[in-house]
């Protein structure tokens, strides 16, 4: 997700943004709660598993505003191992992990990334893991890497590989994803470079599933431009989706002009629910066209709006990705957008319901 950009209304429709619901952060947890052991990875699944392999992550939630951040809690979240437990105890699949790498890696070669960093990642994939839950582990926020490909793709490439290698023994239900809502750079440039990232964590991690996305902040509509390598049928594909952005968007600190929007619903009439099926559609068709499984890695409609359109809104977009065969991963679970209020400490029961019938 993309945070305090001021962005002109026109171009706000293919857009997917966060926001940060300020709330004291908790001090960090000091210690690993089963740690997941590099020994427990299983044989890997054929690569004709794939489908079976996006299946599994079934209904996920992001921790959005925690490792996203320059530094964790600057957006009012730390995660504790109470988040995991939560989730997965209220009965989510699956989490997605927003990693800020390029806030944590040197800006000369080789691009080492800051240890205790990475033994804070360890931590949280651990916490999960060792719940039951499928983690997907990204790139989130490198910005520079989209607007000079050229300028950072080594550094791009470095830290995939320290990343790859670094879990390449952790068991095959951690997925990587390759980048977050790749903007401001061509299709033709982000195919290339996605392309060469597949292929520096191939090196350590062969039979991975990997996450892979189009360009324009992860549009379903640029799906049509997406390029994959044909040889590796261990990807599975993902889109992010945030329509009407009025209605998720509204009241939005950090994109300019969405008070105007505030009070708009969502009732789920007939318009409404038929513009969400033909974008979904859409989606779906490029899957089957292209043989490839298709993950719905973000959507959610922020706090701003009333909770009972939040609602509606929520469970349709849900229920019609499941009906589509996608797994899917809501935005998020406890800032702007979330299922969960840390202040309270009680679920949003409205959404979670919407999520979870």
């Amino acid at each position: 997700m993309k945070r305090f950009l001021l962005l002109s209304i026109p171009t706000l429709v293919a857009l997917s943004l966060t926001a940060c619901q300020i709330v004291p952060p908790a001090p960090p947890p000091t210690a690993m709660t089963n740690p997941i052991s590099s020994t427990r990875q299983p044989t890997p699944a054929p690569a004709a598993d794939v489908f079976a392999a996006n299946a599994r992550l079934g209904r996920g939630v992001n921790l959005g505003n925690a490792l996203e951040a320059p530094r964790e809690g600057e957006w009012g979240v730390t995660l504790e191992a109470n988040d995991f437990r939560l989730i997965a105890e209220a009965g989510f699949d699956s989490i997605r992990l927003p990693t800020r790498w390029s806030a944590h890696a040197a800006s000369e070669a080789p691009y080492t990334i800051e240890p205790a960093f990475f033994e804070r990642v360890d931590w949280a994939i651990d916490q999960a893991l060792s719940r039951g839950l499928n983690v997907v582990l990204n790139i989130h926020h490198y910005d520079e890497v989209f607007k000079d490909p050229q300028g950072q793709e080594a550094r791009f490439l470095a830290i995939w590989r320290q990343i790859a290698a670094r879990y390449a023994g952790y068991p095959d239900t951690l997925y990587f994803e390759i980048a977050n809502e790749p903007h401001d750079i061509g299709a033709s440039a982000w195919n290339k470079l996605q392309a060469k990232a597949i292929g520096a964590i191939r090196e350590t991690n062969p039979a991975r599933w990997l996450i892979v996305t189009p360009v324009d902040w992860s549009s379903h509509r640029r799906l049509q431009d997406l390029q994959l390598p044909a040889d590796d049928q261990r990807l599975i594909v993902t889109f992010h989706y945030y329509l009407p952005f009025e209605f998720t968007h509204q009241g939005a600190e950090w994109v300019a002009g969405t008070d105007k929007w505030l009070g708009r619903k969502w009732t789920a009439n007939t318009s409404e629910r038929q513009n969400v099926m033909f974008d979904l559609d859409w989606a779906a068709k490029w899957g089957r066209d292209n043989g490839r499984p298709v993950y719905l890695g973000e959507f959610g409609a922020y706090s701003k709006a009333d909770m009972d359109s939040r609602a509606l809104w929520t469970a349709f977009v849900a229920r019609q990705a499941e009906q589509r065969d996608m797994s899917w991963a809501y935005w998020e679970f406890r800032a702007g957008f979330g299922v969960y209020d840390y202040v309270a400490r009680q679920w949003r029961q409205p959404l979670l319901t919407a999520l979870l019938p």
